[in-house]
């Protein structure tokens, strides 16, 4: 039930085709797919972008049983000795091989279920497959860099446009679909603030479309997502609302977050001395994100950094 009341489920792609990714990307998992031949894999790219989508279409069209496994809910060795375990070392239905989906594994503890992992792939090998997402492929250790093709979802810039609108397209699809009127140009909008994260483009739409239309003036009170918004928080050095527009905004990617306070760096601050010391702060607390156990401090220490020790106009 739940699956058919969220959009990002009931729309989500069920073919390698229909996925939303550079084509380049798409012709190396179609030829898996042609080929009915899916290696263990290491999917690595930011939040929304389809990993776990193109994982899943990609064993629908080849008909592998497989499972779906969350590592940042379900990562404990016990995990690893008892479901994947079981379902590992029985034999398909359908008489193929059998897969596990390790659902954001740079959360799996790296130094327990990671090296247990690797003695998982090496036992149950002529078996079951694995294949692997996250967003920060440097927590996921050596060893399981070295078992599996790894695949970085990125998006090269002359890419950006057209899969912008083809998103676009698939979205606008969706709001005729479920019946919500809609302004399409506050969808473009949308789409662009958030790309390439179409999951949160699908949920923000859901959320929306509850009012049943979709125009400038609901988009409009999206304030806490200005950067500007955010810049005038730390010129004023308002430390409490700063910190409430972290805990409000959590769910942006962290490199959307940190590109956009780039971006905006050479328009907000008086020096050049200060846009270097920016930099610098940017580039140690994105550094530290692939490894906090909190992101929301994390990403609070970074801005009450700059709020301290930048000048800004």
């Amino acid at each position: 039930m739940q699956d058919n009341f969220l959009w990002v489920e009931k729309y989500r792609p069920q073919t390698v085709s229909d996925a939303i990714l550079p084509d380049e990307l798409k012709a190396t998992f179609q030829q898996m797919v042609d080929q009915k031949n899916v290696p263990n894999l290491l999917l690595s790219g930011r939040a929304g972008i389809g990993k776990t989508t193109i994982a899943k279409a990609m064993l629908e069209e080849i008909g592998s049983d497989y499972i779906t496994i969350n590592g940042s809910m379900n990562g404990n060795i016990d995990t690893l000795r008892y479901e994947i375990s079981n379902f590992a070392s029985s034999v398909s239905f359908t008489g193929g091989r059998k897969y596990v989906i390790l659902d954001e594994a740079d959360y799996l503890n790296p130094n327990s279920t990671q090296p247990a992992l690797r003695n998982f792939m090496e036992e149950f090998s002529k078996n079951c497959g694995f294949i692997m997402t996250c967003n920060f492929k440097n927590r996921i250790i050596e060893p399981l860099h070295s078992r599996c093709s790894v695949v970085e979802f990125s998006i090269e810039k002359g890419d950006k446009p057209k899969l912008a609108s083809q998103f676009y397209k698939r979205v606008c699809k969706i709001l005729t679909d479920e019946g919500v009127t809609y302004d399409q140009k506050s969808v473009a909008e949308l789409v662009q603030l958030y790309f390439p994260d179409w999951r949160r483009v699908l949920n923000e739409l859901q959320r929306y479309a509850t009012t049943g239309n979709i125009n400038a003036g609901i988009l409009a009170n999206k304030s806490g997502d200005s950067i500007s918004g955010l810049i005038d928080l730390m010129k004023s050095k308002d430390f409490t609302a700063t910190r409430k527009w972290v805990a409000e905004n959590i769910d942006v990617d962290s490199a959307v977050l940190y590109r956009q306070l780039y971006d905006v760096l050479p328009s907000k601050v008086n020096s050049t001395q200060s846009i270097a010391d920016a930099i610098i702060i940017l580039s140690e607390y994105q550094y530290k994100e692939a490894f906090v156990a909190n992101t929301e401090i994390n990403r609070v220490a970074a801005l009450a950094t700059l709020m301290a020790e930048v000048d800004w106009k």
